[in-house]
């Protein structure tokens, strides 16, 4: 009898160690949030007049937009934050939340919506392409992203900052002439100081500062060609 009993409470006792083993495993480890700049304002905007209704003033020549150039901590999909009041030199980023595309690759998709309404706008596989069969060679527009952070001034102030530095070159018999370049640094002030805060601000820099891109292009476009 007593061995029944001393094999039926190590059976209870090994149970319980598996139950609390069970207990003790680790939960599915929390799948990161993804964002992006949301649909931007033309896509809430009335419908844009086709193309072949713009006026002669406002079609401007055909532009190349290449690739944005980016350090690489900006080719991740991360986002990325800096304590200004603590250490400004470095670069860290939230846990559970993420880009859905890297920063480059979202802002040169806004950029190139957005010059799209005034010009025909071509990436640089079909630049080359009319290049060869036209002898036609578009001016191209060059961006380095340079800085694309949730930057805290304080524990409780904080902005999305974004810095970009866009040039626009010619292509001529002669080589490449710099037509112009601009460096442009825009501050958005974050509703909150965590990530969701952080991809307000930031896309709203975004936003500004693709509309001063695209300001500077217009511009310069209009100029007459030399």
């Amino acid at each position: 009898m007593k061995t029944s009993t001393h094999s039926l409470a190590t059976a209870f006792a090994g149970i319980a160690l598996l139950v609390a083993g069970c207990g003790a495993l680790p939960d599915k480890p929390a799948r990161a949030t993804l964002y992006d700049f949301g649909p931007g304002l033309a896509a809430t905007a009335a419908p844009a007049a086709p193309a072949a209704a713009l006026t002669p003033a406002a079609a401007l020549p055909t532009l190349a937009l290449a690739e944005f150039e980016s350090n690489t901590r900006l080719d991740g999909t991360q986002i990325l934050y800096r304590l200004g009041y603590a250490d400004v030199n470095e670069l860290r980023p939230y846990g559970q939340s993420r880009w859905s595309q890297p920063p480059a690759q979202l802002l040169r998709q806004r950029l190139r919506d957005s010059l799209a309404e005034r010009r025909m706008v071509l990436g640089p596989e079909e630049s080359a392409t009319i290049a060869r069969s036209k002898g036609e060679v578009p001016d191209t527009l060059r961006i380095s992203l340079d800085e694309f952070s949730h930057y805290f001034d304080s524990p409780t102030t904080s902005v999305g900052l974004v810095r970009l530095r866009a040039t626009l070159i010619r292509g001529t018999t002669g080589g490449d002439r710099v037509l112009g370049q601009k460096t442009i640094t825009v501050r958005r002030p974050a509703p909150s100081a965590d990530a969701p805060g952080g991809v307000k601000a930031l896309a709203a820099a975004s936003d500004a500062a693709v509309a001063e891109v695209t300001q500077w292009m217009d511009a310069l476009q209009r100029q007459p060609r030399q």
